[in-house]
This record gives C-alpha cells, sequence and structure tokens, in this order.
C-alpha cells in the first residue's frame, strides 16, 4: 500500500503515520501531550521528538496537565538534566506555563477539546494534496488558532506550530491523496 513519502525513513514514522497522524484526538491528556510535543518540536525534526516520547511521557509525568503546571524550580532543573528530552530552559517552562494556560481554557470551556476543535467547526478538514510538497507550512484556521493561543498566554505556538498540531490531532487530513490513508480517514471521519 502507497504511503506517504515522509513516514518510509524510519519504522516509528511508518507506525506514527499508519496508527495516528490525522486520527481526531478528542481526549484532553493527549491533546496536551501533542500540544508539549509540537512545541519542543520547534527547529527539530518530528522523528527526533517522536524518538524521545516514551522519555517525555515519563518525564512529564504522562502529561498530567495538573502536575505539569504545578511544576516549580526543582523540577525545572530536573528536566533541563533529562537526557531523555529536548533540554531547553525555554520549551521546558513554556511547557509549565502551557499546562496552567490549558486548564484556563478547560474551566472556560469544560474541556480543551470543545476549545481547539472550533477551529475547524468540530469536523476534521480533509485536504486532496497530490504531492507532500504541496502540503502547506500554515493555514487560515492555524493563523487564528495560533493567534488566540497567543492570547491565552500559550507559548511555543505559531501558526507553523499549530498546523502542525492540526494534523497531529486529526483537524486535518494531510495524507497525500494516493496514500491508503487519506481515503480510510476521510470515509472514518468526514
Amino acid at each position: 500500500m502507497k504511503k506517504c513519502a515522509w513516514a518510509l525513513s524510519s519504522l516509528s514514522l511508518q507506525h506514527y503515520h499508519d496508527l495516528e497522524w490525522g486520527v481526531p484526538i478528542h481526549d484532553d491528556r493527549l491533546l496536551f501531550e501533542f500540544l508539549i510535543l509540537e512545541g519542543a518540536q520547534a527547529g527539530l525534526s518530528w522523528s527526533t521528538i517522536l524518538n524521545k516520547r516514551i522519555a517525555y511521557r515519563l518525564a512529564f509525568d504522562h502529561f498530567d496537565v495538573v502536575r505539569v503546571a504545578s511544576y516549580d524550580a526543582h523540577k525545572i532543573n530536573e528536566l533541563l538534566a533529562n537526557p531523555g528530552i529536548v533540554r531547553n530552559q525555554l520549551k521546558i517552562k513554556a511547557a509549565i506555563s502551557n499546562a496552567k494556560a490549558f486548564i484556563s481554557v478547560q474551566q472556560e470551556f469544560g474541556c480543551f477539546d470543545s476549545y481547539i476543535w472550533q477551529f475547524v467547526q468540530g469536523k476534521p478538514l480533509h485536504n486532496t494534496w497530490k504531492n507532500s510538497t504541496d502540503i502547506p507550512a500554515f493555514n487560515q484556521a492555524s493563523e487564528l488558532m495560533s493567534k488566540d493561543l497567543k492570547q491565552r498566554g500559550f507559548k511555543f505556538v505559531g501558526s507553523t506550530i499549530c498546523y502542525a498540531y492540526m494534523q497531529a490531532i486529526g483537524m486535518v487530513n494531510d495524507h497525500t491523496v494516493d496514500c491508503y490513508r487519506h481515503a480510510e480517514l476521510k470515509q472514518q471521519y468526514s
């Protein structure tokens, strides 16, 4: 079966492509996990973050948003010493402030899911890209999302990161039309 070209370079990318990328997520814990991982990816490859995902889950208490929001200077130093994650102080501090902003959104909207999916009116967008080079780095929805997240105090949420987040959590189906997953996701989530 034909797959998106980016997924062919490693088994971990193939697994992620085949089972997760583009599948709609509505669980707040997973939405928080991907928000933190996409922010950690800034300036790096997704395969780097994907290979560190288990270490991130352990280091960040399985992305328990309440626990992450309570991290203090001692925990920040512990994370900065952890070779299993990206040891960037700005990204680590952003994860903590994003946890606090995430909780505020949950309190306002009942759950983060209700808030984030409003940027696509609650339904995945199914694009029809012929080649991976056709896939944009951002779109209008990711620009609006980025602006709103920043106003709410989120960090590392530029429009490109937001678009990658939208792809990861299934808000957009950016599998190329010749990839077997494109039709599967369109049929299952239209």
